[in-house]
């Protein structure tokens, strides 16, 4: 019976060093993770916002779809213009004179292909809407429209993912504690997102440390 107490009790020893070390470690893996998987993201949330701002640039609003926007990346161009000032003599009817008359003059000087001035010879632009680690190949949320501030309407985009896509193997409870993050240096809410449908904004929701981490 001493025997079988003794291994009883180390058996129990072990089980508590175990949940004691899963309670200190635990966490610390899981912002690791969490870390690791939140930079390729955002990497992708990146690639998507330069790639809305090139088409903005050249259409005039935000691409609606995937589909146009990689279509726009594989074959828009942007234009290359130059403005110079200048004058001339026009006769005024008023004054019954020639008068100096300035205006801004814009010439073209060629065309660069946004798929260059982008992403130069990598491809990656055709994946970026697939979210990275999504267990079902989950694509990210984008929409676009317009929104009317001050009298001014103003085209908006949109592209989020739910940190459940991204941390989907993750313990629960520490999934939970992730989703109702708020905290200046983390990224707050239960979704990584860039834009707004609400606002006239094209930032991210996370902190500069995945800017740091993105441009290394």
């Amino acid at each position: 019976m001493k025997t079988v107490l003794q291994i009883f009790l180390w058996l129990v020893s072990i089980g508590l060093a175990f949940m004691i070390y899963k309670s200190i470690n635990g966490p610390i893996e899981f912002k690791k993770v969490k870390q690791e998987r939140f930079a390729k993201v955002i990497a992708n949330l990146k690639d998507i916002r330069n790639s809305q701002e090139a088409y903005k640039s050249v259409n005039g609003k935000y691409a609606k779809d995937f589909n146009s926007l990689i279509k726009f990346v594989d074959t828009g161009k942007y234009i290359l213009t130059q403005q110079r000032d200048s004058s001339y003599m026009e006769y005024d009817k008023h004054f019954g004179i020639d008068m100096l008359k300035e205006v801004k003059i814009i010439d073209t000087l060629g065309f660069v292909s946004v798929k260059d001035s982008l992403f130069k010879s990598d491809t990656r632009y055709k994946t970026m809407m697939n979210v990275p680690y999504a267990k079902n190949n989950e694509q990210f949320d984008m929409k676009s429209g317009i929104v009317e501030k001050g009298g001014y309407k103003a085209p908006v985009f949109e592209v989020k993912v739910n940190k459940d896509v991204v941390l989907h193997d993750q313990p629960k409870e520490l999934l939970a504690k992730e989703n109702a993050q708020i905290n200046v240096d983390e990224v707050n809410g239960s979704v990584i997102k860039v834009g707004s449908m609400t606002e006239v904004s094209t930032s991210g929701n996370w902190p500069s440390i995945y800017d740091k981490r993105n441009d290394q």
